[in-house]
């Protein structure tokens, strides 16, 4: 029996390690950085280095490595050695506050959309104090920011950590406006859940378009999929499970909060989630997390595929961003207590959120979109394209009798009865959930839905703690002013409830009347990454970020430029998948299949020539028609890439292109091969099938 207390966290620098590492004035300095946000002075570096790196050796560890989250989605890392030369030709093992505090990285070949030329190669990272350091495979890691040499962010962790300074700023506000001095600091907290496929190695392997895009770029329905429901929640599979208890133990060394594991909606789908975290350190920990599910799997002979359309036909995975606000003495701003319509300090955030999700649904949009994830939106597995919050019965009558000035009648909380004297009984939560919203109010936190399974969360947060600042430091700024302070907070409710209420929307979002509705209300429908990329750069929101420090202009462009930029490579990468995969595998193996269907009519004619051969004559009919129309709607890819690829356009106009012309063209091709693989005989076939892929895993 493995001892997990003991194993959590063995692998982390943490507070417990400093404790016992550290000279008291030290520990308590660094404290004062992580709790109070102040400035860590240099000599307290250089002791809490030594202690570091004795620490780090003793685990084994050789190396170390500044590690951070540049702008292509994942993480990046230089490994340097903690060996120095002394006289003799001998070595000893130093690491000093400066290397702890500062890296330098040849910046040259990571995105920055334009902030700096190509030969203006110098960065910087920074550590975070922030985040714990950690041990894997054999190097200290030390979470770091990355900037440019003109300061500008590079990566995602900087404005998460920026956004985090002025939502804290802007709550700390507020809270000492009701009374609650003791509260000195504040930090959005963050449990995201991660939806993720194993498949067979084996499998993987003959799927080039999986290895090159980690998705499925062809592929028939199989004859089985989810629609027995059979696989939710299921038994787990003995493979999976000793993959989830692998994984498990792998994330506990490192201090990762994981506690739950299912099997999800689609065959060979399933969920891990964590315990939620600070928002900096649960965006290192899903990176982390997303790293170790691939590794541990390759262990097991799987592929964790983390695509958020891997399979057409069944569930895509997204990544469910659960989302709430708490104080350094323990409070969630965003429980509601037993009586929410007398609680006005949790109805005054809440107000805040409502206001920022209408004011900057786009942003939002924005913050979840990628290739990938277009696939997903909109499908009965996720949330629709457009925003809305869903806050349940009780919330919105409270809400809607707090508009009105009339009396909520508080409700009873109902005890659950199921018809079995032997089952206990519980209490009913005050209202069900709602799997169809984009943004949901789950008891005392919000539950964004509308991330996909590959993303990092730290955009997504930046986004919600940038615009929940800002209403806060108007709230705060309104308040702070009044005479009568309780009056002017009813006013202020009431005010916000009637100009906002048009985001609230407790009802289904699959349902297509939803679309309809929303536009009446005039909210955002903005379908695709193409569609809504451009918002990034609207005044509105660069006058935002700008105000509280987050991004400046130019990392607002440089930003929409990345991200417009990957857009299209993505799909020129799928594309150009799919023409190989087309002309050098799927052709010569239905022409091979071809000439079997016609040399077996031939021999029959020949052997018997009043047979009517009916059945190969189909056939070859079928499959020669679609072939030609495979070969037809291949040149048509190629032609529309090659308009794709001329040099000298506008980044927008490429991605229109790619999103109006590039990916129909995809989708006819496709279509044309599925139709051929449900023909063509399965050892000619030159990929894994649907079948195989989904159900191989025992």
């Amino acid at each position: 029996m493995k001892d997990i207390p003991a194993l959590f966290g063995c692998m982390v620098f943490n507070d417990q390690v400093m404790q016992e590492r550290l000279p008291e004035a030290t520990y308590q300095a660094l404290m004062r950085t992580k709790e109070n946000g102040r400035k860590l002075d240099p000599s307290v570096a250089a002791v809490v280095a030594a202690a570091m790196k004795d620490w780090a050796i003793e685990k084994g560890a050789t190396h170390f490595t500044h590690w951070f989250q540049p702008m292509t989605g994942i993480t990046a890392e230089k490994h340097d050695s903690f060996i120095s030369p002394v006289a003799g030709d001998k070595v000893i093992m130093e690491f000093s506050g400066k290397e702890l505090i500062k890296g330098e990285s040849d910046a040259s070949s990571f995105p920055s959309g334009g902030l700096r030329a190509t030969f203006e190669a110098r960065g910087y990272t920074a550590w975070d104090p922030t985040s714990y350091a950690f041990i894997k495979d054999n190097t200290l890691y030390i979470p770091t920011a990355f900037c440019s040499y003109g300061g500008e962010a590079l990566d995602k962790k900087t404005p998460l950590l920026r956004s985090m300074e002025a939502l804290n700023k802007q709550v700390l506000r507020v809270l000492h406006l009701f009374g609650n001095e003791d509260v000195t600091m504040v930090r959005t907290t963050v449990g995201p859940e991660q939806e993720y496929f194993l498949i067979d190695k084996a499998m993987y392997d003959r799927r080039k378009d999986l290895i090159n895009t980690g998705r499925t770029l062809f592929g028939a329905r199989p004859s089985k999929g989810q629609e027995l429901h059979d696989h939710y929640y299921g038994a787990i599979k003995s493979r999976v499970a000793a993959y989830m208890r692998d994984l498990d133990e792998e994330l506990w060394k490192l201090g990762v909060l994981c506690k739950t594991e299912h099997n999800e909606g689609a065959p060979a789908q399933h969920e891990m989630a964590p315990i939620f975290n600070t928002a900096n350190i649960a965006a290192d920990h899903d990176q982390l997390t997303m790293e170790l599910m691939k590794k541990v799997a390759a262990r097991h002979d799987l592929v964790c595929l983390l695509h958020e359309k891997p399979f057409a036909g069944v569930n895509g995975s997204g990544k469910h961003n659960n989302w709430s606000i708490s104080t350094n003495t323990g409070m969630n701003l965003l429980e509601p207590g037993d009586t929410p319509h007398e609680n006005a300090q949790f109805l005054l955030f809440l107000c805040a959120v409502i206001k920022a999700v209408d004011e900057y649904q786009d942003m939002l949009r924005v913050s979840i979109a990628s290739a990938g994830n277009d696939h997903r939106l909109g499908a009965q597995e996720a949330p629709p394209a457009v925003v809305s919050i869903f806050l349940g019965d009780e919330l919105t009558a409270i809400l809607e009798s707090l508009e009105n000035g009339t009396a909520y009648a508080t409700k009873e909380q109902v005890q659950m009865k199921v018809g079995v004297h032997t089952l206990p009984r519980f209490p009913k939560d005050t209202t069900d959930r709602n799997r169809t919203s984009p943004f949901a109010f789950t008891g005392n936190k919000f539950e964004f839905r509308m991330l996909g399974s590959s993303q990092p969360v730290s955009e997504p947060n930046v986004v919600l703690n940038t615009a929940v600042a800002k209403q806060l430091d108007e709230f705060a700024t309104e308040l702070e002013g009044a005479e009568d302070f309780n009056g002017a907070l009813g006013a202020l409710i009431r005010r916000v409830i009637r100009e906002h209420k048009r985001i609230i929307f407790n009802g289904n979002g699959y349902d297509e009347a939803w679309t309809e509705e929303a536009k009446r209300r005039g909210l955002l429908n903005l379908p695709t990454t193409a569609d809504c990329l451009p918002c990034y750069i609207l005044p509105k929101n660069i006058a935002l970020f700008e105000k509280y420090g987050v991004y400046s202009e130019a990392e607002m462009h440089s930003r929409y430029d990345i991200y417009l930029t990957n857009y299209a490579k993505v799909l020129h990468i799928e594309a150009h998948t799919m023409v190989s995969m087309t002309q050098k595998d799927i052709v010569p193996a239905v022409i091979r299949y071809g000439r079997e269907l016609a040399e077996a009519l031939s021999a029959k004619r020949a052997a018997m020539p009043s047979l009517a051969c009916n059945t190969e004559t189909a056939l070859l009919e079928k499959v020669s028609a679609l072939t030609d129309q495979l070969t037809d709607r291949l040149a048509c890819l190629r032609q529309v890439l090659a308009v794709a690829e001329q040099p000298g356009q506008e980044p927008q106009t490429v991605a229109n292109y790619y999103r109006d012309e590039v990916i129909p063209a995809m989708d006819a091709l496709r279509q044309s091969a599925d139709g051929l693989e449900v023909l063509v005989a399965k050892d000619l076939w030159p990929f894994p099938s649907y079948g195989d892929m989904l159900f191989s895993v025992r």
